[in-house]
């Protein structure tokens, strides 16, 4: 049985989810999604009452969907780590390169040769590690669906899978679930339509303090899995 977890993204900075180099992958914040969703699910993000964006301006975008992945295949985070290394090395945060994309690689827990994996430079510091880590899995898609800075609003009919405050729905209702899949089917799979919404915070050369600046407004919005909106 198909089933599909929706979430608040109230941070969109294209760590989590990650819809780069052709496969989205979230593997870090949303612990209890990614210990409980199963390959053939979808998990889905709604945007924010108060989402900023290039502009400088605030909008309502929460009666829209940032992105949608149907899950292809689960991962223990040490196995997406070895997968990375292996094949999907632009995943492995570089935190120096130009290519600020590369900056914000979710791949940011090293396994290799370890018993207590270490964190390569990225969006999390030591502040994450906990969440990060107890959500145990990582979610990977090859059929996912990414309008970050121009979400796509959701007819009244849909507006059942929005979750309206921190945590997450998991909805069941094979009905509500197909009727989702008849309006996400209508767009290209596997696409980036937009930009995510917080790219012009990263488009440049980035100091250490945006490590600490992103993962302190992760944790103070839940996006890791605590507190409030």
């Amino acid at each position: 049985m198909t089933r599909l977890y929706s979430y608040v993204l109230r941070f969109d900075d294209g760590a989590a989810p990650n819809p780069f180099w052709g496969i989205c992958t979230l593997t870090i914040c949303k612990p209890v999604i990614r210990r409980n969703a199963r390959i053939g699910d979808w998990v889905i993000g709604t945007g924010s009452k108060n989402s900023k964006i290039k502009d400088g301006y605030t909008y309502d975008l929460s009666g829209s969907i940032v992105y949608a992945m149907k899950i292809t295949d689960k991962l223990s985070l040490a196995a997406y780590d070895k997968l990375c290394n292996q094949d999907l090395q632009d995943k492995i945060p570089k935190w120096s390169d130009e290519d600020w994309r590369k900056r914000m690689g979710d791949c940011i827990y090293n396994f290799h040769g370890v018993d207590k994996p270490t964190m390569r430079k990225g969006v999390h510091n030591e502040s994450n590690r906990v969440k990060d880590l107890s959500g145990n899995n990582a979610l990977l898609s090859n059929h996912f669906y990414y309008f970050g800075e121009k979400p796509h609003p959701l007819p009244n009919h849909l507006k059942p899978i929005i979750k309206k405050n921190r945590g997450h729905l998991k909805i069941e209702q094979s009905d509500l679930i197909n009727k989702f899949e008849e309006l996400i089917n209508q767009f290209d799979r596997n696409t980036i339509y937009a930009e995510p919404q917080l790219k012009h915070k990263f488009d440049r050369k980035s100091a250490d303090k945006h490590i600490s600046k992103c993962s302190t407004k992760n944790e103070a919005i839940g996006e890791c899995g605590k507190t409030t909106y």
